[in-house]
């Protein structure tokens, strides 16, 4: 019993090891990251395609500020300080199709619609909360600040 333990044992390392080494000579390590830290240009760069991405704002040209309302498939995208919103309107009432607290924010209070208005607070860490109304205005998403 103790040759077939120990003989299991040695079929194990042995196998690690060739595994291991089969990696290592691949480049991508057990993690399968390749080890390559990002510059701040590369880091730049993949934010920005990023950013184009997920606002279709072609390169070059500036990105909404915040609480300018820019239209997406789903909605408009609505930017501030404390997160970005999609919306939509259906005649007179507003539904908000996501939200999503910015970082060192969550996401406080949400009345997502469809209503006559819809509402969400993004709560910082420290600091005033952003809340956003939003309204429908000749089909379109209007938004307001505060209370």
């Amino acid at each position: 019993m103790k040759r077939l333990v120990l003989a299991w044992a040695a079929t194990a390392v042995a196998a690690t090891g060739a595994a291991v080494a089969v990696l290592t000579l691949l480049g991508t390590g057990l993690t399968g990251d390749s080890g390559h830290v990002l510059s701040p240009a590369e880091v730049r760069a993949a934010l920005n395609t990023a950013t184009q991405r997920a606002t279709g704002t072609p390169a070059g040209e500036a990105t909404p500020t915040a609480g300018t309302p820019q239209q997406t498939a789903q909605g408009k995208l609505i930017r501030t300080a404390g997160g970005t919103v999609i919306a939509s309107c259906e005649g007179d009432l507003v539904t908000l199709r996501s939200w999503s607290p910015a970082q060192n924010y969550s996401v406080d209070q949400v009345e997502p619609g469809p209503a006559r208005k819809a509402k969400v607070e993004f709560e910082p860490e420290e600091g005033a909360e952003v809340e956003l109304k939003i309204e429908c205005s000749a089909g379109r998403p209007v938004t307001s600040f505060g209370s």
